[in-house]
């Protein structure tokens, strides 16, 4: 059985720190998730989903995410219950995240306050994730050639005079 939930959006509200008796953090957030389609009007909808997130993970959403930024999660589904005050029992779906993405830098603004994802704004959102939030598609490109140009602009960046190239772990994509 698996049950696994990856989700690109947007946050429709500041994340809600809280703490349980124990001291275990836990923030609360949505993420406005576009569908990828449009709907009779040729309007896009959108789903507004609820967002949970546990101790360290949760105090780093909550101080650093804010409403409009665009986000990744990934986690899992659970539901639960519960009695209102009125007796009624209430029936929640929530998403449990064990991975937070933050895919824009805190100073571009996002959806600048939105509640809605904009119109189109995934597939720069996807680029910024591919490329670990760096400024560009050409930064792993620069960053590497910034450590061994030797005025050369065309050299063969994995050539060290025939000495053995140092590779962290860290490194290596798999």
């Amino acid at each position: 059985m698996l049950n696994r939930v990856i989700l690109i959006g947007r946050l429709t509200r500041d994340p809600e720190l809280r703490y349980t008796p124990a001291g275990v953090a836990v923030t609360q957030f949505s993420l406005a998730v576009n569908r990828s389609y449009s709907n009779q009007q040729g309007d896009r909808e959108a789903d507004f989903i609820d967002i949970v997130t546990w101790r360290q993970l949760a105090e780093t959403c909550a101080n650093y995410l804010r409403k409009g930024r665009l986000t990744a999660v990934e986690g899992r589904i659970q539901t639960r219950n519960y009695e209102n005050a009125e007796g009624r029992k209430v029936y929640v779906t929530e998403v449990v995240a064990d991975n937070v993405r933050f895919l824009e830098s805190s100073g571009s603004g996002g959806g600048g306050g939105s509640s809605m994802p904009e119109e189109g704004g995934y597939g720069g959102g996807r680029s910024n994730y591919q490329s670990g939030g760096s400024g560009g598609g050409n930064a792993g490109g620069s960053r590497y050639n910034g450590g061994n140009n030797r005025g050369g602009g065309n050299q063969d960046p994995f050539s060290d005079d025939g000495k053995p190239i140092d590779i962290s772990d860290d490194d290596l994509p798999f």
